[in-house]
């Protein structure tokens, strides 16, 4: 064995990339070495397998051992290969054994003569029978850190100048099995980003698509119809609707279809943030501008820079800022607290709102101008009680949400579930459903439901067939009464003297039925 030949090895071991391919270029190219017999690496690892192992009865700790990793060599007749690492010697304890010893005291042995030193040999008969002569044993170590033994059995005597060759390639060896660990754990912790990122993606767009907005009544349907409309074009929305139907999430929808999608969406509570601080949240602030500006900050619209701002509960914004806000809408620019530099921001707004803004523009605590600009485009998300049709997939949807979430095997809801649900009105909507599954579940122990919901129950009729209305009919009735207000308010719906007051309806339900039943405003 020469150095020249240690070397060309080296050199094979460095052009691998992986572990196993690292292993097997060292004991290989250590076997195909004139005189060598077998070429074996052990790398440390935990007691696995001491039930079954062979040298259990010498194990002085069987929390960790020698683990063959590696085998290259053959018979002198040449018709066995010696590859298995499942064999008698697949785990050596540390401490045991030539092998043992090496891992344990990181000190190499060479056997010049094996007749010699019988105490070393654990096989005679295979020593014998193969023409083993001498062995050679290196400890791998990395980082002043022993990560295992390599082993050369040879049927030529290896000399002291041999020995010290092996040193060297050991510690050469080491380092290039460390790297290639190193190496696939950055590979292993690459793939599991990658599939956590896919599986996140894939929540994600399930959150912010359609994938949480769960119907297939006429109302939903035609409120996603609203999103898909508006989402590509630049135009602001307003969503109104009761609490708990899911403005938010029509919100994303609109932001995830929307050519702004790669960029953030910012959403702003504004029934959150103090009476105070609208400005500084809104706009940011510089250092020292009030008290407790210890430092710049950067306000939402800033944030949200070429993408989409939602501005939650809008009719909470106080009226002394909407001035601010407007020209934000109008001139895309405005500047922080404390701070005389006019920026430039391009955001789109999206705003919602369970409030009548028409009446709080007659009673003077909201702009009529901002008004309009912030609702180009108004969607209404229909309450729960209007569409109950949709109570049944809604309810399916949080019961496989939440059984996930707590880890629980899926629980179907019975038919009693289901009707119960939906006879009831569900004045909180969506989020009051979710709630009341969720504490349905978590009470189940992952057996059968029992729902608990407020005793308001939907209202289904008189019994008698004499009572009973058709569908058709009561889109003619509708129909009818919508027409008469228009006629009445000269097509006007909007306003105290609007279609919409003189109904009982928000404009905006008013606008949504019209366009449901095909009612032209001056037809």
């Amino acid at each position: 064995m020469k150095s020249e030949s240690l070397q060309s090895i080296l050199l094979q071991v460095a052009e691998q990339q992986t572990k196993g391919a690292v292993l097997e270029a060292i004991v290989s190219g250590l076997a195909s070495q004139e005189g060598t017999a077998l070429a074996r690496i052990w790398l440390e690892g935990p007691g696995d397998i001491c039930s079954d192992c062979r040298m259990r009865p010498e194990c002085p700790d069987q929390r960790k051992c020698l683990h063959l990793a590696a085998s290259a060599g053959g018979t002198i007749a040449g018709d066995q290969q010696w590859s298995d690492l499942n064999g008698r010697f697949c785990r050596m304890p540390l401490g045991v054994r030539k092998i043992g010893y090496i891992g344990k005291n990181s000190e190499s042995i060479l056997i010049q003569k094996f007749h010699k030193d019988e105490k070393w040999v654990a096989d005679p008969e295979w020593a014998h029978r193969e023409h083993i002569i001498s062995f050679a044993g290196q400890p791998l170590i990395f980082k002043g850190k022993t990560i295992g033994v390599l082993a050369v059995f040879s049927r030529s005597e290896m000399g002291e100048q041999e020995h010290r060759w092996l040193r060297m390639f050991a510690d050469q060896a080491a380092a290039a099995i460390a790297n290639a660990r190193a190496f696939e754990e950055i590979d292993r912790l690459k793939a599991k980003l990658l599939h956590e990122n896919r599986y996140l993606q894939q929540e994600i767009n399930e959150a912010l698509g359609f994938g949480e907005i769960i119907g297939e009544s006429a109302a939903i349907k035609s409120t996603l119809k609203e999103v898909k409309v508006v989402a590509p074009t630049g135009a602001n929305v307003l969503i109104t609707g009761e609490s708990g139907t899911g403005k938010e999430l029509i919100a994303r929808a609109i932001h995830e279809r929307s050519p702004r999608s790669k960029r953030p969406l910012v959403k702003v509570n504004c029934a959150s943030i103090p009476r105070e601080l609208f400005e500084s949240e809104f706009f940011g602030h510089v250092k020292g501008s009030f008290t407790g500006a210890v430092s710049n900050r950067v306000g939402r619209f800033e944030l949200a820079d070429g993408g989409t701002i939602f501005l939650d509960e809008i009719g909470e914004v106080p009226i002394e800022l909407q001035s601010k806000l407007l020209r934000v809408l109008q001139e895309g620019e405005f500047e922080r607290v404390g701070d005389s530099k006019v920026r430039k921001v391009d955001v789109r707004i999206i705003s919602a709102t369970n409030q009548d803004l028409e009446v709080a523009m007659e009673s003077g605590t909201f702009r009529e101008d901002l008004f309009y600009r912030l609702s180009v485009f108004p969607i209404e998300v229909p309450p729960l009680r209007d569409r109950p049709e949709d109570i049944a997939p809604l309810a399916r949807h949080a019961t496989r949400r939440v059984c996930k979430d707590l880890g629980l095997q899926p629980i179907t809801l019975s038919d009693a579930n289901i009707e119960d649900l939906t006879c009831y009105d569900w004045p909180g909507n969506v989020r009051e459903l979710q709630n009341v599954i969720e504490r349905a579940v978590i009470r189940s122990g992952g057996k059968s439901l029992t729902v608990e919901i407020g005793r308001t129950r939907r209202s289904k009729g008189p019994s008698n067939k004499a009572g009973v209305v058709r569908m058709d009919e009561l889109k003619l009735t509708e129909r009818a009464s919508i027409v008469a207000a228009l006629k009445q308010c000269r097509g006007k719906i909007y306003g105290p003297k609007g279609a919409a007051k003189v109904l009982g309806i928000k404009p905006t339900t008013l606008a949504s039925r019209m366009n449901s039943l095909g009612i032209e405003k001056h037809g």
